[in-house]
């Protein structure tokens, strides 16, 4: 009987640090489990998942940068079409402006010069007021020559910049 109760008390002794040493163990379980169960941050996704959304995402962006592209192309060379009809209006203005300055007052003093010269010519007296009336007549009438000549131009300008302007609706 004696040995039964030694072994019966090396059984509890054993028991008993079967269980401190369980208890020691499972204390820390509510935590752990607190921990474990959190949701996770991160996510890891396979790469043909990220592949396919990755061509997704082009398709879908696609059309709508070539739309952007041609917008822009458009507005560019629209722009630079003002540009080119800005510099030629420029050039024609200063063409006008040193026509006036230059060659143009000059040229037209001597022929209303030659122009006098001949009237007054033929008979030696020539009359003075027939002169200056004629001088003044060509006068009027060179002035009503540049004039329409600039309206011709004008008139031209425009055409070709509504020429323009239709061949980029038709486009």
């Amino acid at each position: 009987l004696r040995a039964s109760v030694t072994s019966l008390r090396s059984s509890l002794s054993l028991l008993d640090s079967s269980i401190s040493i369980l208890d020691s163990g499972i204390s820390d379980f509510p935590r752990l489990k607190k921990v474990l169960s959190s949701t996770r941050h991160f996510e890891l996704t396979p790469s043909s998942t990220l592949s396919s959304a990755q061509a997704s995402l082009a398709s879908e962006l696609a059309p709508a940068i070539t739309t952007l592209l041609q917008r822009s192309e458009q507005y560019i060379a629209k722009l630079e079409r003002k540009q080119n009809n800005l510099a030629a209006r420029s050039e024609l203005l200063e063409g006008r402006l040193e026509g006036k300055d230059k060659g143009g007052g000059v040229r037209r003093q001597r022929s209303l010069e030659r122009l006098v010269r001949r009237a007054g010519t033929p008979n030696g007296t020539g009359g003075g007021r027939e002169q200056e009336e004629r001088a003044l007549r060509l006068k009027s009438l060179r002035q009503k020559k540049e004039r329409l000549g600039y309206a011709v131009e004008r008139l031209t300008l425009q055409s070709q910049q509504r020429q323009r302007q239709l061949r980029m609706s038709v486009a």
